[in-house]
């Protein structure tokens, strides 16, 4: 089940400048890789999050082993895990204060999506933001 109606969304990608990508991978082919791409070229900063590569460079960023340990506060939580695993990642952003977590394509995860609300942090799942920046002609930092 997909949430995040579009004026949620727009008003998300619109205020963000910082977005976490949580399962960020250094290999091209992954999809994490291609969106956090597209989302710097948007004008994001987007810091990737991904235990196996801690410390290592991705796209100019260095990868964090969690989202605990990045050095600034973020607008937007991504989350690129299977559906099981990202309720650790969501309770992590609870964790840590971010205000919005966004699960990807195909990541479904009913009972985080229900602790995020109830801790006050928006939501959208089974959507990708470089799918709805151009299909909403969002204004994104970059300008585009």
């Amino acid at each position: 089940m997909t949430s995040g109606d579009d004026e949620t969304i727009r008003r998300l990608l619109e205020g963000a400048r910082t977005i976490a990508v949580v399962g960020a991978s250094p290999k091209p082919g992954r999809a994490s890789q291609g969106v956090m791409r597209y989302l710097q070229g948007c004008g994001y900063r987007c810091l990737p999050v991904n235990p196996q590569f801690a410390g290592q460079p991705l796209l100019g960023e260095t990868v964090y082993p969690d989202l605990a340990s990045l050095p600034v506060k973020v607008d937007l939580v991504d989350i690129f895990r299977n559906s099981e695993a990202a309720g650790t990642a969501v309770d992590e952003a609870i964790a840590c204060g971010a205000p919005a977590v966004w699960l990807q394509l195909g990541v479904i995860n009913e009972p985080a999506a229900a602790r995020a609300r109830v801790a006050g942090l928006t939501v959208v799942m089974d959507r990708c933001p470089a799918i709805e920046i151009p299909r909403l002609g969002i204004l994104t930092p970059g300008g585009r």
